[in-house]
């Protein structure tokens, strides 16, 4: 096991690292003896849900069982939950607890955000994208129709309790859609990081505890790192949405849960590879070395079949790094080295939306495996 600490004064807390942290009880000691209601969905409740009521001594009335999908991070369902939270008079002082993936910890996170004012909550991740990235930071939030995670409030756990365990049940395509996030780490700020994926990527697929084990321990550590410094995101930790923009373009088109996050973000980063070699910024064989790792994950590299540059374009201008009326976006002066600008070629923008988006220009998979 290994724990992190994410350094932001009064509201720092731990990150904890490792196989089998669920059924250990001191993890707890902090939010155990408080009043606790706890949100997961219909597939994690299968595998997790029993041992840990049993942990905490919850009846069946602090739990609530969501169905599982992007769909679930609707105003609807955030109302749903809140009025649950009144119906079983959760006080003041309560904690929530987020057991599930990124969809679950941002839905949770956010009714804890809004909840009283703002309640405690625990970040209990089950699959590899939301252990490396979605349950830390604080970042919490839904979808609205016109744009992914557009309404939302910075609000940090308490804990966050990664027990690498749980991702020996997790479905293929969601393993992959985490790697994406690993690799967007090694891309964005650590050149050997990205090397060590390369030589890795292999033990990563198959589960190798160490390897695993290791991706998202150094990839929260770079995450809580940036965090430390800039936790509203006013500066450097917009870097930590390489990819993102092009990629929530995708996941607003096609309906949230079509593609799946990491999917989304997986294309993005082939994409925005492309666009800053075309700016010349960093050379051609760096920005396929990015893409063909993408694609040895057995993540998508291009964008779902008719989507246009239009598409693109008119989603990406309700990105929330738009300021001043200009498109900001993440791009690589070298592979581990990222910046935030809006000084770039909109001509070339559009040779990237046009190469990736012509059914022509790529043989490899448009759409994510089932």
């Amino acid at each position: 096991m290994q724990t992190l600490n994410v350094a932001l004064g009064d509201r720092s807390y731990p990150i904890h690292i490792g196989p089998g942290l669920l059924g250990q009880t001191q993890w707890w000691d902090s939010v155990r003896a408080r009043p606790l209601r706890l949100i997961t969905d219909d597939h994690v409740a299968r595998h997790y849900l029993a041992p840990l009521r049993t942990l905490l001594g919850l009846d069946e009335a602090a739990v609530r069982i969501l169905t599982a999908g992007e769909s679930q991070k609707s105003w609807e369902q955030a109302g749903a939950i809140l009025d649950w939270l009144l119906q079983t008079h959760l006080p003041r002082d309560g904690c929530l607890i987020a057991l599930g993936g990124g969809v679950i910890g941002d839905l949770v996170g956010f009714c804890a955000a809004i909840y009283q004012r703002g309640i405690d909550f625990v970040q209990v991740p089950t699959t590899l994208l939301a252990q490396v990235d979605s349950s830390v930071g604080g970042k919490t939030g839904i979808n609205h129709p016109r744009g992914k995670n557009m309404i939302g409030a910075f609000h940090q756990p308490r804990l966050v309790l990664a027990d690498t365990d749980t991702l020996k049940t997790l479905p293929r395509r969601e393993l992959l859609a985490g790697i994406a996030e690993i690799i967007k780490y090694g891309m964005l700020g650590d050149r050997a990081f990205f090397d060590w994926i390369e030589a890795q990527l292999d033990a990563l697929l198959a589960l190798d505890a160490e390897a695993i084990t290791y991706a998202v321990h150094h990839s929260c550590r770079m995450k809580a790192e940036i965090v430390a410094r800039d936790e509203r995101e006013s500066g450097p930790r917009a870097l930590l949405n390489l990819g993102h923009t092009f990629g929530h373009a995708i996941e607003t088109h096609t309906g949230y849960g079509a593609w799946l996050h990491g999917e989304a973000v997986a294309t993005g980063l082939c994409m925005a590879a492309d666009l800053s070699a075309r700016l010349g910024w960093i050379a051609p064989d760096d920005a396929q070395r990015c893409i063909a790792l993408v694609a040895r994950a057995g993540l998508p590299t291009v964008p779902p079949a008719g989507m246009t540059p239009g598409d693109f374009l008119q989603r990406m201008a309700l990105d929330k790094k738009v300021a001043h009326g200009k498109l900001r976006l993440v791009l690589l002066r070298a592979i581990g080295e990222a910046v935030v600008t809006a000084d770039f070629d909109p001509a070339k923008l559009g040779e990237t939306l046009a190469s990736f988006c012509s059914p022509q220009a790529d043989p490899r998979v448009r759409t994510p495996a089932p």
